[in-house]
């Protein structure tokens, strides 16, 4: 049998439950040949099942290897590591406490470990609420900062992606103002090599092509509008090429896109966060993923947060988790065939 994923619940008071229970009974997993486990508590996705209209009963024990216990709901069967126990009194809709935050951590902490010791395939994960993390004591800022972490990886990159369109951000959570002074050359090579290096290795291209976009409008204008593109900009693309990696730029971003999603690239890197945002969540607001690149494991996203105008109504679309699931499944697929050839070279003839 091939080693599961794990999906995280996320925010119990979030639409993390409903989405994972809307996506089993659509049916839109059934045929996968990869187990899945859900990292969460037994009795908010008995609840998430109430809600969506489907019932949900506890079976001992699992024939899938990590799970615990197997609940059914509806007609389908979900392995669950159940590792917490929350008293749902306490765990209203839109209203996180510490102990929604300490249970996220746990569902995020033994996911990953897992991963890291080879024992899933990779990590899918559900929303999560920032503040109620650090509520809990939890000092991350959220997800990829707490992954990179335990994975100790020094640098990751965060890319959103879609079926016509993949963008990577060299910063993200910061205030406009300050990414003029949080880019560097190293950092915009650094990005560039790590998205080339995680297509190749997990996503199957030979060769990706990287469109790098400019900070300034009309990229700069010759100077005219700023000088990061002739300062940092291109010194950090003529390295990339230098090294082997197919990348052209600076691009203006006004025009770029259209390019791109006519399949002249295979990612965009953005300077950042909603430079790329934009545009993606204009075409894959439902179905776009958010992953994690960079890390020695597989860790995709759904890509929106808690929705607590929609938790508790069983209205919450799960259409980005089964494509994050998809995408993890696939780029598992990959990464493991690509252990195989290392660990055999003569599979590679």
């Amino acid at each position: 049998m091939q080693k599961p994923l794990i999906v995280t619940m996320g925010d119990p008071t979030g639409v993390g439950p409903e989405i994972i229970v809307q996506a089993l009974c659509s049916g839109a997993f059934s045929a996968f040949t990869r187990p899945l486990v859900v990292a969460g508590d037994i009795a908010v996705l008995q609840r998430a099942a109430a809600v969506c209209g489907v019932g949900a009963r506890l079976q001992s024990g699992s024939q899938v290897e990590l799970a615990s216990a197997e609940m059914l709901i509806g007609n389908y069967v979900l392995p669950v590591r159940a590792l917490s126990q929350l008293d749902l009194v306490q765990q209203k809709y839109g209203q996180p406490q510490p102990s929604s935050g300490r249970a996220m951590a746990d569902y995020i902490t033994w996911a990953c470990d897992t991963c890291i010791s080879g024992d899933a395939a990779g990590m899918v994960t559900a929303p999560i609420n920032k503040q109620a993390l650090q509520a809990a004591g939890v000092d991350f800022p959220g997800h990829t900062e707490m992954l990179a972490a335990r994975c100790q990886a020094d640098e990751v990159v965060m890319m959103l992606a879609g079926v016509r369109l993949r963008v990577c951000m060299v910063t993200t959570h910061c205030a406009l103002r300050e990414v003029p002074q949080r880019l560097t050359a190293e950092r915009i090579l650094t990005t560039m090599r790590i998205t080339s290096d995680s297509l190749q290795r997990q996503f199957d291209l030979v060769q990706p092509r990287l469109a790098v976009l400019a900070l300034n409008p009309h990229a700069g204008e010759g100077g005219l509008f700023g000088d990061e593109e002739a300062r940092l900009i291109v010194p950090a693309i003529v390295a990339a090429c230098d090294e082997g990696i197919v990348a052209s730029g600076p691009h203006s971003a006004d025009t770029l896109f259209w390019f791109a999603t006519q399949g002249q690239y295979d990612a965009v890197i953005c300077m950042y966060h909603d430079q790329g945002l934009i545009p993606l969540k204009l075409l894959h607001f439902d179905d776009a993923v958010n992953v994690t690149l960079g890390l020695p494991i597989v860790r995709t996203s759904v890509d929106h947060g808690t929705a607590y105008d929609l938790a508790g109504t069983g209205q919450a679309s799960p259409a980005s988790l089964i494509a994050a699931v998809k995408m993890a499944d696939k780029m598992a697929e990959k990464q493991e065939r690509g252990t195989r050839y290392e660990e055999n070279p003569t599979l590679k003839a």
